[in-house]
């Protein structure tokens, strides 16, 4: 389970880095985030300036003496994938040639994950791409959450941290929900490892939902395998982009006897009109974490709820800097 620990502490014990003094720059793609993650540790931003010239070309400035220091990158890579990509890269460019000691890339949100194999002749790999583009601007280590796919952690020829929100929503349906009650559903045969662990905290059933995808955006439900009747069902999964797959699997499951669906989900791409088919369908809540900046239309959707994973990360980023264990906060 999650080891939370004050702002206070765990800041002090940060600034006993075994790398030099800890620095937190963020990018421009989730500010928010950065600045929680900054009060958790006790440590304020390190002052840059990421901004566009007028043909948008990006120019990166940082503002305080980074030499020697272990620095963390805040940066999510969503929308715009490639203008945030491009902070981050040129982010990490100015603090190498800057003589920081270590820079780590935190990427709360991996862009391009799900081009992680050749779906087809002649396509490109291009997680891999982006994994090469990070290593060769000058990150030492990456610390990301929840990747797509796990191998996509071997792209990298540098150590990867993929961490999970598991704890995190764990603890939100321990709060929640009458767990004798409760069956955890994978929206498909792809994430099963996923909702297994999950359903593994909690001590819950496991069901699956056997889907079609007849088009690149849009899926069909085919099958609900195993007995969802009377049982208040969580889907989990990792990315959420146009809704459908949560839509029709929630309707699925209803159709089957489920009492109510909910959805627990880390990434809320949540592209296009995918608030709006959240608002219209039947599923009671979808939640999910800030590893993406919400847009104002999810701010403002009823049904749609925000973890923060500020917590999460930032134990995370004190335990590399003191070179503790990180995979021990999920044991």
């Amino acid at each position: 389970m999650l080891n939370v620990v004050s702002a206070k502490s765990r800041g002090e014990a940060s600034m006993s880095g075994k790398n030099g003094s800890i620095k937190l720059v963020a990018g421009n793609s989730n500010r928010a985030l950065a600045q929680e993650i900054s009060n958790w540790l006790g440590l304020p931003l390190t002052k840059a300036v990421v901004r566009r010239f007028a043909d948008m070309e990006i120019f990166v400035e940082i503002q305080e003496n980074v030499r020697g220091s272990d620095v963390f990158i805040i940066q999510s890579t969503s929308f715009p994938a490639n203008d945030h990509l491009m902070e981050l890269l040129i982010i990490t460019d100015a603090l190498r040639r800057a003589s920081a000691r270590r820079i780590t890339a935190v990427i709360p949100y991996f862009g391009y994950a799900r081009q992680d194999r050749k779906a087809g002749p002649r396509t490109p790999i291009s997680a891999k791409l982006v994994a090469n583009l990070i290593t060769h601007a000058g990150a030492d280590r990456v610390m990301t959450l929840d990747l797509h796919a796990g191998q996509i952690q071997g792209f990298f020829d540098i150590p990867t941290d993929n961490l999970y929100a598991s704890p995190v929503m764990v603890r939100d349906i321990r709060d929640r929900f009458d767990l004798s009650k409760v069956m955890v559903v994978s929206p498909d045969v792809g994430g099963v490892v996923r909702a297994r662990g999950l359903a593994k905290r909690i001590n819950a059933p496991l069901a699956i939902i056997d889907k079609r995808r007849e088009r690149a955006g849009e899926s069909e439900v085919m099958n609900v395998i195993g007995e969802v009747e009377g049982y208040t069902c969580i889907l989990v999964d990792d990315i959420v982009d146009s809704g459908g797959t949560l839509v029709n699997a929630a309707d699925a499951l209803l159709a089957n006897g489920a009492v109510e669906v909910y959805a627990y989900i880390t990434h809320g791409v949540l592209s296009g009109g995918a608030a709006t088919r959240i608002i219209g369908s039947k599923l009671k809540e979808l939640v999910i974490t800030d590893s993406i900046q919400p847009t104002e239309a999810v701010r403002t959707t009823t049904n749609i709820r925000t973890l923060s994973i500020a917590s999460l990360i930032a134990d995370a980023i004190g335990r590399t800097a003191s070179e503790e264990s990180v995979s021990s906060l999920f044991d």
